[in-house]
């Protein structure tokens, strides 16, 4: 880690960011939420059940489980143990499934078991975050959001987007730099790449089209 920090860039101007998203945005160009959904609660689920999970396996646990919880209601009234066993695979269950029934609860309490669509609204219930929270307001509610996950963390630091690391700080760096059309696509984009190249601990920087974009390379070759 000393080693990948030693080597970022400082922070690059607007223009520069913007120009680099671009060419990413070129590279993936219908960037999509990789959670599969239907409606605002089956997104807000799964994102819960994506923390320290690939989302792969939370779309292979929610197919059966959107279907024998419908709404926020049936949540709510789920037996623990049995919701339990049907995330068990998305790891830390026991935590997964009592933040889902309390988040639930507070639903049909609340907001007439409709998920809401503030920022407040939505960090107020069980189990969600800032990320959890702009997952959902970019990708069903269209309201822009930043999501900063292990990929747009790691990415933005190595861009010189952000040198934070807590992930609200690298919200608020990012939210300044890119305009705000772009935040929800920008998360997907930067995920993208970051699977595909970008990766940690090593980069695969020689198969990146984007290379001469990149500050990191700047940054080695002025020493």
């Amino acid at each position: 880690m000393k080693a990948e920090n030693a080597s970022m860039p400082g922070k690059v101007t607007k223009k520069q960011a913007v120009e680099l998203l671009e060419r990413l945005e070129n590279l993936y160009p219908d960037p999509k939420c990789a959670l599969n959904f239907t409606n605002p609660l089956e997104l807000l689920v799964a994102t819960i059940l994506s923390a320290q999970c690939t989302d792969v396996r939370v779309n292979q646990v929610t197919g059966p489980l959107f279907a024998r919880y419908p709404d926020a209601r049936a949540y709510a009234e789920a037996e623990l143990a049995e919701l339990e066993e049907g995330i068990r695979s998305t790891g830390f269950y026991r935590n997964k499934a009592r933040n889902i029934i309390a988040c639930a609860a507070a639903l049909v309490d609340r907001h007439d078991g409709e998920v809401p669509s503030t920022m407040e609204e939505l960090t107020a219930l069980a189990g969600v975050g800032r990320k959890t929270a702009n997952v959902v307001l970019g990708n069903v509610f269209d309201i822009p959001g930043m999501v900063v996950d292990t990929h747009v963390k790691r990415l933005a630091n190595r861009f010189g987007w952000s040198r934070q690391s807590d992930p609200v700080k690298i919200e608020e760096d990012l939210c300044r730099l890119l305009p705000s059309s772009k935040w929800t696509s920008t998360s997907h984009v930067l995920i993208l790449h970051g699977r595909a190249l970008c990766k940690a601990p090593t980069p695969l920087c020689s198969f990146c089209p984007v290379l001469q974009l990149c500050p990191r390379i700047g940054v080695k070759k002025s020493k």
